[in-house]
């Protein structure tokens, strides 16, 4: 199947090729720095995502918002998420008294949080990349490699990385590691507490946001799909994970 380059601006190349659509020379933009790809992870995500799909470069992406979450769990003090953890125990009716190795506990928050949130991001993001490579590859049949998948992962979740970091200072100020921009922000004045607002809580407009530039990857990969079409099932897939683990935190608190 012949790829299509969409038109690029004035950092491109000409290149001899056409469209199947049109005859009309297209450009071939350079591959941008790191930086600047992932700048246009917001204000430009097609020329992006048409680069990294050419190009699939995700090993300096991938190694820098992993960076990035190892120094925001640094900056989190182990107090407070002790204290965000003995809350969420006791919320879910569980006895914090049977929790009474709480000096092991703060020091292995303190010397295994980095680590762990290491770790955590780099299963995330291949696990994220695996998900949608065994959907659009093996199961819908569309062009690409999982590398091409993993480095549209890997720019996109720079997204909500970022804006975590951005957030870290009003969560530490509020005591509250749980605070995030998600559709409960909307909804939190109207309904109470419950399966609703759990779902909603899990509904991170960042990630969602991270998702629809994924998207772009996905029909960038293969144009046969559409923006639309890889987007739709994206985003189900995401609401099915906030409806599932949202009913068992209904369920733990009943």
């Amino acid at each position: 199947m012949d790829k299509w380059t969409p038109p690029g601006n004035e950092d491109g190349q000409i290149g001899p090729g056409v469209s199947e659509d049109n005859d009309e020379r297209w450009i071939e933009p350079r591959m941008d720095s790191l930086l600047r790809r992932l700048f246009n992870a917001f204000v430009s995500p097609e020329r992006l995502m048409y680069q990294v799909a050419k190009e699939p470069k995700w090993v300096g992406a991938l190694l820098l918002t992993t960076l990035i979450s190892g120094v925001t769990a640094a900056m989190v003090p182990p107090e407070l998420i002790f204290e965000t953890i003995r809350q969420q125990m006791i919320a879910q009716g569980a006895s914090f008294e049977s929790f009474s190795e709480s000096q092991e506990m703060m020091t292995a928050l303190r010397y295994g949080r980095i680590p762990g949130a290491v770790i955590f991001s780099l299963v995330l993001q291949f696990g994220i990349a695996a998900i949608y490579s065994v959907l659009f590859i093996f199961i819908l049949g569309d062009d690409g490699s999982f590398s091409q998948y993993l480095a549209a992962v890997s720019h996109g979740w720079f997204i909500p990385v970022l804006i975590g970091v951005l957030l870290l200072p009003l969560m530490i100020q509020t005591q509250n590691l749980e605070l995030r921009l998600s559709v409960d922000v909307f909804i939190a004045g109207f309904i109470e507490g419950g399966f609703v607002r759990n779902v909603a809580k899990l509904l991170d407009l960042t990630v969602i946001w991270s998702i629809l530039v994924i998207a772009q990857g996905v029909h960038a990969i293969d144009r046969r799909r559409s923006f639309g079409s890889a987007a739709t099932m994206m985003l189900a897939l995401f609401f099915v994970y906030a409806v599932a683990v949202g009913f068992l935190q209904t369920r733990a608190v009943v």
